[in-house]
């Protein structure tokens, strides 16, 4: 075992970024979209800037620093048995394809800073690890929560301005998404609508009836989880007379919804989708990836609105991933306050640009860290 190859410390620092004010939902449909329950409290109870984020330093004897951030609502006793676990390890003998770590929430955050750390030893990039890249930016979308139907004609205006020429928005039930959609098409005629449900139009009935309508506005995309979903034989129906894409959304890291890399499987026996949203580590996403470019359908990668971290490590998977061709969800940015990086992702609409440089290719900036700080904690 070499010495330069231990972990020697592990730097957790708990942050709070505030969303930019209007970035999220209009104040007359402000919806908390925070989808799990937070401790004991009902889902769509929280929104998410209302809950902290851990973002992780791993340093090796040699001084090489690994990066991770964790998905936000952590468990500090999670955080805590991991890190010291880890601490005395050689990076060069875990198995980085299943951590010594157990299936929890937590677990994305510390495979993120042994990987970073990992290829910054063998001046690699992360999406090297993965394969390489095929492609060197990655497509994204505008992103914002529910809306008044009279916001949609002057933001898809400030979006296509930007560069964007997609456009995903959460909905419900009480959402006027043909209203929404009418909008968009009247004042950017080239942008397409994703519409995300998040599974809150409840019945196949309720989904035909939008859909029906929304065909003739002719703008969207895909409609990404109308129904619940595990009401596939639903899904496929729906997918069998909708003229528009009905996408499943598989999030490894929603482990109290039970969600694993076998839900793709089983959307495709169903013949349910034509397309996927993918959130996932990156063993985990590499997996789903491979699920979807064997049935030659497309997917992009989603997200919780995160930091900048782990935004780049989607877009290091993203990149390496033959399906991820659709809008991915890489806006943290653009919504929240900071990302925390010294230097921040390269966004050109409609794209998001590889970083350069080994491992993630980002930096954390200790001041943006320091303003936004809740607590620190230093195991070694």
């Amino acid at each position: 075992m070499s010495k330069s190859n231990v972990i020697r410390r592990i730097i957790v620092h708990e942050v709070k970024v505030p969303a930019k004010e209007g970035a999220v939902n209009h104040p007359s449909v402000d919806h908390p979209l925070h989808k799990i329950t937070v401790a004991g409290q009902a889902a769509w109870s929280v929104q998410f800037d209302a809950l902290s984020k851990v973002m992780l330093e791993l340093e090796l004897d040699s001084g090489i620093v690994g990066l991770g951030e964790c998905y936000r609502d952590h468990a500090p006793a999670t955080i805590d048995n991991i890190a010291r676990s880890l601490i005395g390890q050689d990076i060069l003998t875990l198995n980085r394809q299943q951590l010594p770590i157990g299936h929890c929430r937590e677990y994305d955050g510390f495979e993120c800073a042994i990987t970073d750390a990992y290829a910054k030893l063998h001046d690699l990039r992360v999406a090297d690890l993965l394969g390489g890249p095929v492609r060197d930016r990655v497509k994204v979308g505008a992103w914002t929560g529910h809306r008044t139907v009279d916001e949609m004609g002057p933001m898809a205006q400030r979006f296509a301005k930007q560069g964007f020429d997609n456009w995903k928005l959460k909905c419900g039930l009480d959402d006027d998404v043909v209203g929404w959609c009418e909008r968009v098409a009247e004042a950017s005629p080239g942008m397409t609508v994703t519409l995300d449900p998040n599974e809150r139009w409840e019945r196949a009935d309720e989904a035909r009836s939008r859909i029906a309508r929304l065909a003739e506005v002719g703008n969207v995309l895909c409609l990404e989880d109308p129904i619940p979903r595990w009401m596939l034989a639903e899904y496929a129906e729906l997918r069998k007379l909708s003229p528009i894409r009905i996408v499943l959304h598989v999030s490894l890291p929603y482990i109290v919804h039970g969600q694993r890399v076998s839900d793709a499987v089983l959307a495709l026996q169903h013949r349910a989708v034509d397309g996927f949203n993918f959130n996932g580590g990156l063993a985990g996403f590499a997996q789903l990836d491979r699920i979807a470019a064997a049935a030659n359908l497309p997917c992009w990668h989603g997200s919780e609105v995160d930091l900048g971290i782990l935004e780049a490590m989607y877009v290091h998977q993203a990149a390496a991933a033959v399906s991820c061709t659709w809008p991915s969800d890489i806006f943290g940015r653009m919504v929240r306050e900071h990302d925390l990086l010294k230097q921040p992702l390269r966004i050109e609409p409609p794209h998001v640009y590889l970083p350069e440089g080994p491992g993630l290719g980002v930096a954390l900036d200790e001041d943006a860290v320091k303003a936004h700080a809740l607590d620190r904690k230093v195991y070694e």
